[in-house]
């Protein structure tokens, strides 16, 4: 009897956790759903080219290839191959591998976009082309390329309220997420010929800003700011709310917490 009611119980217990965590996995993806949703409603949507299977690096493109979806336009105009431009793309060989469900970027073919030739062209409409420096490792080992998608971290020595600096005080902090890269030195991502990771050195990258995100960059740049970009998934396009300000007290407070927060990403990775 004992054994039966422990049975009956392990049972209850069990199907109540399956229905809680269903609960829980419909919520998120609810707001998954969401938010994807407010997305399509700020930006817009526009119909691009995208990869059918995986495609290896010197395909000749064809309908057996690319297929046309819906996706939001936020860091995609002017970069991504519109329906409307497929007919520019047939035939020609891809630069790079690219998986299946990628969205087909100009700078994936040879010769990129034919209808334009000029870093200018590649500017959107009230958006500004900046170029920042960087070390390689600044630029993760110089491995930024034309059309990547960047946050941009600075690192600064800011003065007290005397207006004083004290040697050792750094901050940093995250000035801009998800930038666009124009160019890497004088590479634009049309002028890209080579493969992944080939191509020359640069000190230089050159970002797609609005007008006031160039000038807190210019400000950075002036005030001996190190700047740092940090290179994102080509699919991603979220964005951290109220990142804090990192100094040495913040890391030494959170270091642990940062820690265990990995670890349970690592495990639910799994």
């Amino acid at each position: 009897m004992k054994r039966k009611i422990i049975l009956i119980v392990s049972l209850v217990a069990g199907l109540l956790a399956a229905v809680l965590t269903r609960v829980y996995l419909a919520a998120k993806e609810a707001e998954v759903a969401a938010r994807k949703e407010a997305l399509l409603r700020r930006y817009g949507t526009m119909e691009v080219m995208v990869f059918k299977k995986d495609v290896p690096a010197g395909t000749v493109l064809s309908d057996d290839e690319i297929e046309r979806r819906m996706a939001p336009k936020l860091g995609l105009v002017g970069q991504a191959v519109e329906y409307d431009d497929r007919l520019s793309v047939m035939g020609s060989k891809t630069l790079v591998m690219r998986q299946k469900g990628e969205v087909l970027f100009w700078s994936d073919v040879e010769g990129g976009n034919p209808s334009s030739h000029r870093l200018s062209a590649d500017v959107k409409k009230q958006m500004r082309a900046m170029s920042v420096n960087v070390t390689g490792a600044a630029s993760v080992s110089g491995m930024v390329k034309p059309n990547d998608h960047v946050d941009v971290i600075g690192t600064f020595n800011f003065p007290n309220d005397e207006g004083k600096l004290k040697r050792g005080d750094l901050v940093t902090c995250t000035i801009l997420q998800n930038v666009l890269v124009l160019a890497t030195g004088k590479e634009t991502a049309k002028a890209q010929q080579s493969t992944f990771g080939s191509g020359s050195s640069y000190s230089t990258v050159t970002l797609e800003v609005t007008p006031r995100e160039a000038e807190v960059l210019a400000f950075a740049e002036q005030i001996k700011g190190r700047l740092v970009l940090t290179l994102r998934s080509r699919n991603d396009t979220s964005s951290e709310m109220e990142l804090p300000t990192i100094d040495f007290e913040k890391i030494r407070g959170e270091i642990e917490d940062l820690n265990q927060k990995r670890q349970a990403l690592k495990l639910g990775s799994k």
